[in-house]
């Protein structure tokens, strides 16, 4: 048995490699695809062997997924807010240790999670039931809170309204796959995409030096708003580290330390969250319901400990490839690089999709271009979640 595990694990740590690397292609639509298969071609295949996968594979995709943020401007939902400060560490020749500073996060995250998992556990298990209710008043004070941090609230509060109109409206559509591949892939990729093709930004050569910046304050406040968004429906690592970084002010090499480390720690804390309360935070922790249903206490254990194994090796993986790239990407034409790159999640959003895909990919594209002319930053889009989640727990 354990020879199977360290086989599925192995797998799962490839799996996530490729889908942190490749733009488009997140966890969540590797997830779909096993959970479609494990009732016809992997029902033969234990689902302890599948949850090792899945675990593996979401663990190694918070680490390498920064890769492609920071060197190419492309983010999923996860590291939106790395594009920014990883963006002018780049220009400075510096994105090499902007990618190993969310490393470190992330490795930092792992122990933690460990360390106060089940703690976690019991402090959830009796304080839920009694706030449960005002989970919707919850997200409204985080969102409030979000918009009055901007220095142009009226502009964020117009952006968080459109993005979450958008979203209410595309989460609504019954005749779509995978409504948030293209909805968030335009707000949040197709956007610096084309911005960057725009603006002709020619890379710089990147130097290979181990970054130095301070870890307590930015990991003290990931362990504080980590679990808290963890445990809410419509938060993630992004919000986490913006409401992290409220807590423990830190500088930009700093908040790319915390931001690795919320992105890490919302993934794990969404696996305790289904132990706990059987609830789903992420395209992980569905799949994983979905093919054993409610957590029992040996299965976390499990998960815990894949999680400290793919995690430790993912740490040492992403240094190598972040060198790889780092060396290369000054070589490239950048701007068609951006151009590649827009076509390939393009053509992932149509074989998704579909058409209507493919039209709700163009408009979140251009609102994103809008939102980001208004000088607003990339938080203030994620209305397009916290809107439809406030309003389904409403209404």
């Amino acid at each position: 048995m354990l020879i199977q595990i360290s086989l599925f694990l192995l797998t799962g740590i490839l799996a996530g490699t490729i889908t942190g690397l490749i733009p488009g292609i997140h966890i969540n639509l590797v997830g779909i695809i096993i959970v479609s298969l494990s009732v016809s071609y992997l029902s033969p295949i234990s689902p302890i062997y599948l949850i090792v996968f899945i675990v593996s594979m979401a663990i190694t995709h918070t680490f390498i997924d920064f890769i492609p943020s920071i060197l190419l401007g492309c983010p999923d939902t996860d590291t939106e807010l790395s594009v920014l400060p990883g963006h002018k560490l780049l220009k400075k020749g510096l994105g090499y240790e902007a990618i190993i500073l969310t490393c470190y996060g992330s490795l930092a995250a792992i122990f933690i999670l460990i360390l106060i998992s089940f703690p976690s556990v019991l402090i959830v298990s009796k304080t839920y039931d009694s706030i449960r209710n005002l989970i919707p008043y919850f997200l409204i004070l985080v969102s409030l809170t979000l918009i009055l941090m901007e220095k142009k609230r009226l502009s964020a509060l117009f952006v968080f309204l459109l993005t979450g109109f958008l979203g209410w409206s595309v989460l609504n559509l019954h005749s779509i796959n995978q409504p948030l591949l293209p909805l968030l892939t335009g707000l949040f990729g197709g956007s610096m995409l084309i911005l960057s093709i725009k603006n002709k930004i020619k890379i710089p050569k990147q130097k290979i030096t181990k970054p130095k910046a301070k870890l307590k304050i930015p990991l003290l406040g990931a362990i504080i708003a980590a679990p808290i968004c963890s445990f809410l429906p419509g938060l993630g690592s992004g919000q986490a580290a913006v409401i992290g970084n409220t807590i423990a002010r830190t500088d930009k090499k700093g908040f790319l330390v915390l931001l690795g480390a919320t992105n890490t720690l919302v993934m794990g804390f969404s696996f305790i969250s289904l132990y706990t309360i059987s609830k789903t935070r992420t395209g992980a922790a569905v799949a994983i319901h979905q093919i054993i249903g409610n957590l029992e206490v040996n299965i976390l254990i499990l998960i815990l400990f894949v999680t400290l194994i793919s995690g430790i090796i993912s740490f040492f993986l992403t240094i190598q490839l972040a060198k790889f790239f780092s060396q290369k990407i000054d070589r490239i034409n950048y701007t068609k690089l951006s151009i590649i790159t827009l076509i390939i999640l393009g053509l992932i959003v149509y074989l998704v999709s579909d058409f209507i895909g493919l039209a709700i990919l163009t408009a979140s594209t251009f609102t994103g271009i809008y939102s980001i002319g208004l000088g607003v930053r990339r938080i203030s889009m994620m209305g397009c979640l916290l809107i439809p989640t406030i309003l389904l727990y409403l209404l």
